[in-house]
């Protein structure tokens, strides 16, 4: 199967969870998360539990003494004692209790149809069982029923790839372990489920699972709980031609949600991995998940190739495409209005290389094709885990709000790394983002803390929404619910199209971003409709000159541009220097370049600083940003300059440049030059010889 990616508008501070272990009678105890009003433990972390872990869904145990044993002899049952009883290959239990199975049927049903207020608690002992026609176990009714897995215990259950209905209008059971009212699954056994039919285990209320080691196949769903899902623990592997885990209420607003605290989850999945109608909340785990077949498995390695016609122009003057002039990207081409439901198409991005953009709602009624990593209708919240994602579509994506406040995350996506319609918010843990269409992506997105690493073949980070793409004009289109905020942790980006792009403001005021950015002058390593103010922390971006922008004058921490006039190869250092010859910032960019824009607390107005370009430097480093002690030699100075205010530009002689803006009726940084709605050009001393290249120090000291 293959993904089709479309483009979609809008993509955790460590949490600890606190298990505890429920001692009881006949067997071990078994630690776990389960649902329930009677709690008596909850998780501990940054975010609001959406389950409360009760006794009876940890308890893993059972009293020997009053329990009823229930042996499965390849085709009939035999019990020994009340509540329960055999007609050939059905078992039916009617009563509360504790029913211990074992043994093995060949073609058989264990049914529960108990009083709605009843309790069931199966123990499962080393069972086998498989059915022909229907699921081999089916809890037509009860208030809970309670599957423990028995120590050191094997368990396998099965369906057939057909049922038999009474009628056209039953469609249930349809799963190989199917309930109709709350189930729970604990204990320290295993169990294999094989759900030939459709899904492998499902629970039409609550599925709550507090242990055990489960391996699900499934022909659709492998986990799935209609109301809920909640997982504290257990080691989990599911192979599913559809979800992989999914609780899928869309009817009541405060249902339709999975919370995960634990456990250990390989989850492969042709749709995808982990999908919440509502809210999807994490707060431990180990995540191995791969859906569609994987990033690789995306319709286009590169997703322009869905738009013929948009050509990327080569920042090698040498080279300029056919019949466009030299830094000038070629003009949009129309597309076909995008026929999905539910889809409204933007109008295109005017950018070089730029492909038409796309709103799409992603709800349970989208196409089957939806292969993302977590997803949630409403929002996601992850507090901690630690993830390995493998996407064909987006990696992390919520229709609402997505809050990463830790975890460790290795990300690799075939459209968005992680997406939110609305806001999005990283506060602490450690992305790394190998491989995506657009790295974050949300309306708003915030960065307090935490590390990005982001490596992306359009945007880095972007702020959109649906309505940006509708208005027209410059500065004045800028949407105000749109912006980008960093106020602290640790941003690298390196970007094919824009590096960090907002439709709206962009407001730096801590931490540390480093951009490096594209190598076409069709984007720019920064990229704002509004406004961009810089007061505090550290801000370096490279890249292309034709579309750079550096923040505005309005900011309150000083910013120097810097226009070369020719491209610089990627490693070639730039190392700014204070009146002392002291390094105050030594950055290699790990691109080809023709602009850097450069912001430090350390740049103060009315002092002069010396520019190098090229030699070395020895010492630490992160994302190209070396740190204040290394040993910086062997540059070239370029030429002193004083900073005379907010943002002082020049190019590589010293000469002053003039700001890149807008044209007035532009489209926000969406155009190209010489087209409708682009930037005004640079003029020719923005891209002139250095008068005085060759005064070389050799080697700032």
């Amino acid at each position: 199967m293959n993904c089709f990616t479309k483009k979609t508008f809008a993509c955790l501070s460590a949490a600890a969870v606190l298990i505890g272990t429920f001692a009881g009678c006949g067997t071990q105890p078994q630690s776990s998360s389960g649902a329930s009003s009677s709690s008596s433990e909850s998780v501990a972390s940054n975010a609001s539990p959406l389950t409360e872990y009760s006794s009876e869904n940890l308890d893993a145990s059972w009293e020997e003494a009053s329990a009823v044993s229930v042996s499965l002899d390849g085709d009939s049952f035999t019990v020994n004692g009340a509540g329960a009883s055999a007609d050939g290959s059905v078992l039916t239990i009617s009563s509360a209790g504790t029913y211990v199975l074992s043994g093995t049927m060949t073609d058989g049903q264990v049914l529960v149809k108990a009083g709605k207020d009843d309790l069931v608690r199966l123990v499962l002992n080393g069972v086998t069982i498989s059915c022909s026609d229907s699921a081999p176990f089916y809890f037509e009714q009860s208030e809970k029923v309670i599957l423990t897995l028995a120590p050191g215990t094997e368990n396998t259950v099965s369906d057939s790839p057909d049922y038999q209905y009474p009628d056209e209008t039953t469609d249930e059971p349809n799963a190989a372990i199917f309930g109709k009212d709350d189930v729970t699954i604990n204990g320290d056994g295993s169990l294999d489920v094989t759900g030939n039919y459709e899904n492998a285990v499902a629970s039409k209320d609550d599925l709550v699972i507090t242990g055990g080691t489960i391996k699900a196949t499934a022909a659709k769903d492998g986990l799935r709980g209609r109301d809920s899902v909640s997982i504290l623990a257990g080691n989990f592997t599911i192979d599913a031609q559809a979800d992989g885990i999914q609780s899928n209420n869309d009817e009541d607003p405060k249902k339709g949600s999975v919370s995960i605290d634990g456990g250990s989850f390989a989850i492969t999945s042709g749709n995808d991995a982990i999908q919440a109608e509502t809210t999807l909340q994490v707060t431990g785990g180990e995540f191995d998940l791969v859906t569609g077949g994987g990033s690789a498995n995306a319709e286009s390695d590169d997703p322009r190739d869905d738009f013929p016609g948009q050509m990327q122009a080569s920042a090698d003057s040498e080279n300029p495409p056919e019949d466009i002039p030299s830094g000038q990207p070629a003009p949009p081409q129309q597309t076909e209005p995008d026929t999905t439901a539910g889809a409204t198409i933007n109008p295109p991005d005017q950018s070089e290389g730029a492909m038409p953009q796309m709103q799409a709602s992603d709800s349970s009624e989208e196409s089957a094709e939806s292969t993302k990593g977590l997803k949630a209708g409403g929002k996601i919240v992850i507090t901690g885990g630690t993830f390995a994602i493998d996407s064909c579509d987006d990696a992390v994506h919520a229709n609402g709000d997505v809050s990463i406040q830790g975890g460790t995350f290795q990300l690799a996506s075939g459209d968005d790394a992680v997406h939110a319609d609305a806001a999005l918010t990283v506060s602490g843990g450690e992305l790394n983002i190998t491989n995506c269409y657009e790295g974050l992506e949300g309306q708003s997105i915030t960065i307090s803390g935490g590390f990005v690493q982001l490596t992306a073949k359009d945007d880095g980070i972007n702020a959109s929404s649906a309505e940006t793409s509708s208005q027209k004009g410059g500065p004045d289109s800028a949407d105000e619910t749109c912006y980008i905020r960093i106020s602290g942790g640790t941003v690298l980006v390196d970007a094919a199209g824009d590096g960090i792009d907002s439709n709206g403001n962009l407001y730096f005021e801590g931490g540390m971003a480093l951009v490096n950015g594209p190598v076409n002058d069709g984007n720019g390593s920064l990229d704002y409709n509004g406004s961009c103010e810089i007061t505090g922390g550290v801000l370096i971006a490279s890249g292309s000159s034709g579309m750079a922008q550096a923040p505005g004058e309005s900011s309150s921490q000083n910013t120097l541009m810097v226009t070369y006039s020719s491209a610089q190869a990627a490693g070639t250092l730039v190392s700014l220097a204070d009146e002392n010859g002291n390094p105050v910032v030594t950055f290699a960019p790990s691109k080809e370049y023709r602009s850097i824009v450069i912001s430090s607390p350390a740049l103060e107005q009315g002092k002069t600083y010396t520019l190098f370009s090229g030699g070395s430097c020895t010492g630490e480093q992160t994302g190209g940003l070396y740190e204040s002690d290394a040993a910086y030699s062997g540059g070239t100075k370029l030429t002193d300059v004083t900073l005379s205010g907010a943002v002082t530009r020049i190019a590589d002689d010293g000469s002053t440049t003039a700001a890149n803006e807008m044209r007035p009726g532009g489209m926000g940084g969406r155009g190209g030059f010489g087209q409708p709605g682009g930037r005004t050009p640079p003029s020719q001393n923005d891209a002139a010889s250095p008068t005085e290249a060759g005064n070389t120090s050799g080697q700032n000291s």
